[in-house]
């Protein structure tokens, strides 16, 4: 695989390559792992789509444009996923604090159980002795890219064959994957274990690979676990109840502000930063956040390129800043007489939870933390409710809104 360049550029020219296959060859295709640097029917547009160098919108209206909305769906269907699946966790945030308590359980006992850390780093390092399951983890430490019905596989024997610690795949990912989306990654784990759509766990079958990777991949069924039982045991209470997305706080254009841009969302061209009262500007690397463990640095490199690419495509005099102590923010702020800092939209995950651990001293400053959401977001989100469907019978209604 041709290493990504994370500009708006080379997610363009992508974009315009795949277009052509959007509609038959990806219905059809999609489902196919023809392992790595042969990935011919899916777009490996999510790392570009993760951090917005290209927008939801502009990818379907690209599909819409070269096939047509109706043959090209399936492809829009699968856009449409994420901004459901950050929707659905905006309306569930404790399911994301559950997951990060979770972990930190999860990573005290792996120092505390040889056996589960041997497990684990075996399971990490592609030394499981299972041939299809290594070459998924040797192909995501060596790229950042798993195809999907990949990721689907590995998580359901991580889970059910080898008996690891969901949360402990999930981390494994958010560290390697260059689309690492703390939504999609955690919901995804969750949907495999049977946590999301409660007890329809997803197992992994050997004839399933087998055909989906086009005899590439040939595991004995004996291998794989044969009696699957979802782990919603694991939460009695069941989900939590749907609450309404939060609704962010609006920049004032009269105020000095600063200006933040993180990897969340890097297509500044959309936002009117012209009319704001910028004092000072910069960005924020986070990948750190993403674990308490070390993040690849396929994933660092890759926000590195992401955040000095907005940051020359913005105009602005933009210093470089890193997602340290939360103080430092209020610092920034500071230092350039800032009453107000400006972002994009950040949704549930590791930079949100540390803008919460920066905002008692932020208010104490007299500095508001506020934050343009895009109007896409304002249109699915509420849909977000449940299962995929009740978004899925609004699209005709969302792509009322995408010029082509």
């Amino acid at each position: 695989m041709t290493q990504m360049i994370a500009t708006r550029a080379a997610g363009q020219a992508r974009l315009e390559q795949f277009s052509a296959r959007m509609g038959r060859d990806y219905a059809q295709g999609r489902n196919f792992d023809r392992g790595s640097g042969s990935h011919r029917d899916v777009s490996m547009l999510s790392a570009y789509i993760r951090r917005r160098l290209l927008t939801e919108q502009e990818v379907i209206a690209a599909a819409i444009k070269a096939q047509g909305a109706e043959a090209s769906a399936k492809f829009i269907d699968e856009v449409i996923w994420r901004s459901y699946f950050k929707g659905w966790l905006e309306q569930r945030p404790g399911i994301w604090d559950s997951y990060a308590a979770g972990l930190r359980q999860d990573l005290a006992a792996l120092d505390g159980d040889a056996g589960l850390h041997h497990a684990v780093q075996a399971a990490e390092t592609a030394r499981t002795g299972l041939a299809y399951f290594d070459s998924w983890a040797a192909e995501l430490i060596e790229t950042g890219y798993l195809h999907n019905h990949a990721r689907m596989w590995f998580a359901s024997i991580w889970i059910f064959t080898l008996k690891l610690p969901w949360r402990l795949g999930a981390d494994f990912f958010l560290r390697n994957l260059l689309d690492g989306d703390p939504a999609s990654n955690t919901l995804s784990w969750r949907w495999v274990a049977g946590l999301h759509t409660r007890g329809k766990p997803y197992v992994a079958e050997a004839g399933n690979i087998a055909r989906f990777t086009e005899e590439r991949l040939t595991p004995c069924a004996e291998e794989l676990a044969q009696t699957v039982s979802g782990l919603e045991h694991l939460e009695p209470g069941g989900l939590p109840e749907c609450k309404k997305p939060r609704i962010p706080k609006v920049p004032q254009k009269h105020l000095p502000t600063a200006f933040l841009l993180t990897e969340e969302d890097c297509r500044i061209e959309d936002f009117a930063v012209q009319e704001l009262m910028c004092t000072t500007a910069a960005t924020l690397a986070t990948s750190s956040l993403r674990s308490p463990r070390d993040v690849a640095k396929n994933v660092v490199q890759f926000e590195v390129g992401a955040l000095a690419d907005v940051a020359q495509r913005s105009g602005l005099a933009v210093a470089a800043m890193q997602a340290g102590t939360p103080s430092d923010l209020v610092k920034w702020a500071l230092q350039s007489g800032a009453q107000q800092i400006v972002t994009p939209y950040v949704p549930v995950g590791p930079l949100r939870d540390w803008l919460a651990r920066a905002k008692p001293e932020l208010d104490a400053a007299g500095v508001s933390l506020t934050e343009w959401r895009r109007e896409w977001d304002a249109m699915i989100w509420p849909y977000a409710t449940a299962g995929f469907f009740k978004v899925k019978k609004q699209i005709p209604k969302f792509l009322r809104t995408i010029p082509v």
